[in-house]
């Protein structure tokens, strides 16, 4: 029996433990990837770890995602991280140099690496045959100090791609298809390894694509083998050297096998509010529209640009659109003004923003509330464009073209009917617009040890965590329902994330999308903590360890859910909270808000079972509950933390 390219990744950077499915195992780490929403948290947790240097092939900080400066409190976290990235022997991507993901593809990708990246949709990078993994920043913390990722072992999901992508429809339409199948939680514990003759007609850039949002499915990471394709990439990007081929084995057996006649494919939409909630842009035809957003690291590549301004040419967008265009690097931003592609979008109406994550993470480009906003983005979870009520669409760059050009949601094949328009034939240039200069590469060592983080006022240090109490007797200070993102656990936004770096002024936000009394209830509750219960996939999108650090400061020592999103539930046992899964998931009906719940000898029953018993006290009856840690994990919830186990054992 062959080896499919996940278990060849895995199998090469195996440190410990066995690829069984759901087997702890342990990987090298080969680079690291931090963004400023997160990278803040990861060099305070260097500090606290007493790093003395990177000890990673490659470590890069990038500033993709608070860029807006309304105040000074983005540009200080700016510097601290410069300056932090320096002491520690990283790289710095400066801001607009571009979203980390597709930047970090053209500059420093490599098939055959492992990397741990502090945003969800690191596994964009998978695209190039790596191995690259989203997780909590403290994990990322790790790998830099030059520790294994742990993580369970997943299965493997092989989807056979056949065919070839018809007019119109393009690599967004793919992965919608996949969340049109298989929703958000679809993909959860299986790496998705996409394989087959169809593959031929997609680029390592439309691979991206595909491999970023399977984070939406709930992927732990998503591959593809490194071909003649990925060669093409890094030879545009001069980078043919750092090319190696990997694939599948013929004879490699899958755990979950699935097919995609991608001929089959047609124009695909996610409505409001779920990546999940997918159907043909034909049935919501014709639904006005007053926004449409092009860019993010979803649909990062130079052709989902050039698309876009080759149907707008000698067109304008209508006047009730804001059409916004965000580049997602200097270099393609270089290569559209080579190619005269950005004149075409500026003469039908684009507004031009620079190169960032900017309306994807809430920093600008809020809609109007109510307005549908048509995003070629990963996540329209309610609230993270940054308006409260907003209305808002994830489509591909064919279909908000076409649909910035008419007003209404728009399938681009009756557009193209309607206009007598062919596909445009593209002519994207051969050697893209390299600048290597825009990276700030690390200081030598001796330079390194010299350098004193700068920090702001805004910056405070990570907030200590006392051990698990042996009796957790709380209340249920918060019930939620399925599919609680981490958005609306601790908010994006430009009024929430300036203050990433600052724990007590985030924590006012927490759970506010939810319930604005949260924090101040919360803050009441002085001694014994509280209890927050959630319904299935808890935790669901961003990596953000935000959401698990601010409710832990507020109190939180326990989450009893029907199931959680993985990187979230990693997350909790690193800080320090307990996340229980109910045995039996109607259980979940019997508790209410308020309820307070007993759990006993915790120090006992954690390290020896794996099934609790938790009494509620208000209503009088028992149920069971399970979690799911390893013994590493159980020791680190049961110090509070890891970095204060790790602490206590230095």
């Amino acid at each position: 029996m062959g080896a499919t390219l996940a278990h060849k990744l895995v199998g090469s950077h195996l440190m410990s433990g066995e690829m069984t499915p759901g087997a702890e195992i342990a990987i090298r780490i080969d680079q690291t990837l931090t963004q400023d929403a997160t990278g803040t948290l990861v060099m305070q947790e260097l500090e606290a770890l007493e790093l003395d240097r990177a000890r990673t092939e490659v470590s890069v900080q990038y500033v993709d995602h608070n860029l807006l400066q309304t105040d000074a409190k983005n540009a200080e976290d700016h510097e601290y991280l410069r300056t932090a990235a320096q002491r520690f022997g990283l790289w710095y991507s400066k801001p607009g140099n571009g979203v980390s993901h597709p930047t970090h593809m053209q500059r420093f990708g490599v098939p055959g690496k492992t990397m741990a990246g502090s945003d969800s949709h690191t596994p964009a990078a998978g695209s190039l045959g790596m191995l690259a993994i989203g997780v909590g920043g403290l994990e990322v913390a790790l790998a830099i100090s030059g520790h294994p990722l742990r993580l369970r072992m997943p299965r493997v999901w092989g989807v056979r791609l056949e065919g070839e992508l018809p007019q119109w429809c393009s690599a967004k339409d793919v992965i919608l298809e996949m969340l049109r199948r298989h929703g958000v939680r679809g993909g959860v514990g299986r790496i998705i390894e996409y394989h087959g003759p169809g593959l031929a007609g997609l680029s390592a850039m439309d691979r991206h694509v595909i491999a970023n949002m399977g984070a939406e499915l709930g992927a732990t990471t998503t591959v593809f083998p490194s071909d003649e394709m990925v060669r093409e990439f890094l030879r545009a990007e001069d980078r043919e050297d750092d090319w190696i081929e990997l694939a599948a084995d013929d004879d490699a057996e899958y755990d979950i096998r699935e097919t995609i006649d991608l001929a089959g494919i047609e124009p695909l939409i996610a409505r409001p509010s779920s990546p999940g909630d997918v159907v043909p842009v034909r049935e919501v035809a014709g639904e006005p529209i007053a926004q449409v957003v092009i860019g993010s690291s979803a649909n990062p590549g130079l052709r989902d640009f050039a698309i876009v301004a080759a149907m707008v040419a000698g067109r304008q967008s209508v006047p009730q659109v804001s059409f916004d265009v965000n580049p997602t690097s200097r270099e393609i931003l270089s290569d559209l003004m080579a190619m005269g592609a950005t004149t075409d979008l500026v003469a039908s109406g684009a507004r031009i923003h620079q190169a960032g994550c900017m309306g994807c993470i809430g920093m600008g480009q809020a809609p109007a509330t109510g307005a549908n906003s048509l995003r070629t983005m990963p996540r329209n979870f309610p609230g993270r464009s940054g308006t409260e009520e907003d209305a808002v669409w994830l489509c591909s760059p064919e279909t908000a073209a076409a649909s910035a050009l008419t007003g209404v949601i728009t399938d681009p094949r009756e557009w193209a009917g309607t206009e007598h328009v062919d596909y445009p034939a593209l002519a994207l240039p051969q050697r893209h617009s390299v600048n290597t200069a825009m990276l700030v590469a690390p200081p030598d060592p001796e330079t390194a040890r010299r350098v004193r983080p700068v920090k702001g006022p805004n910056i405070s240090s990570l907030p200590e965590s006392g051990e698990l109490p042996d009796q957790l007797r709380a209340p249920v200070l918060l019930k939620v329902g399925d599919d609680v993102s981490t958005d609306e656990i601790s908010p994006a936004g430009a009024r929430a994330l300036p203050f990433r770096s600052n724990i007590p002024e985030l924590a006012t936000f927490t759970f506010t999308r939810i319930d604005p009394s949260y924090p101040q209830r919360a803050q009441q509750i002085t001694n014994s903590g509280h209890i927050v219960v959630g319904g299935g996939n808890y935790g669901q999108g961003s990596s953000r360890e935000h959401a698990a650090i601010t409710p832990r400061y507020l109190g939180l020592r326990a989450v009893i859910a029907k199931s959680f999103a993985r990187i979230h539930w990693q997350n909790l046992a690193n800080f320090g909270v307990l996340a229980l899964e109910f045995d039996d998931p109607a259980d979940y009906d019997a508790i209410d808000q308020g309820d307070e719940l007993l759990l006993d000898d915790l120090h006992d029953s954690l390290p020896a079972r794996d099934t609790l018993e938790v009494r509620n006290l208000t209503k009088g009856r028992s149920f069971l509950v399970r979690h799911r840690l390893s013994s590493r994990q159980v020791r680190d919830v049961l110090a509070g933390g890891l970095i204060p186990r790790l602490a206590r054992s230095a």
